[in-house]
């Protein structure tokens, strides 16, 4: 299977809190920091959610 490697590039100060919420969830707390995760419909939807603030990367 599939994994993403996920970076926060900008910050969620001022977005709603669903979105702060769905950041949380991925384990993004900081600018820049990174996170792999395995390929799954609740992550790619966590990540769809907040697509305007991370960049995202395909891992074979």
């Amino acid at each position: 299977m599939a994994k993403l490697k996920v970076k926060l590039v900008k910050s969620p100060i001022g977005y709603p809190k669903d979105q702060k919420a769905a950041l949380k969830a991925l384990g993004l707390t900081k600018l820049h920091k990174e996170k792999v995760f395995e390929d799954h419909p609740a992550i790619r939807g966590n990540i769809k959610k907040v697509a305007h603030l991370v960049r995202v990367e395909v891992l074979e």
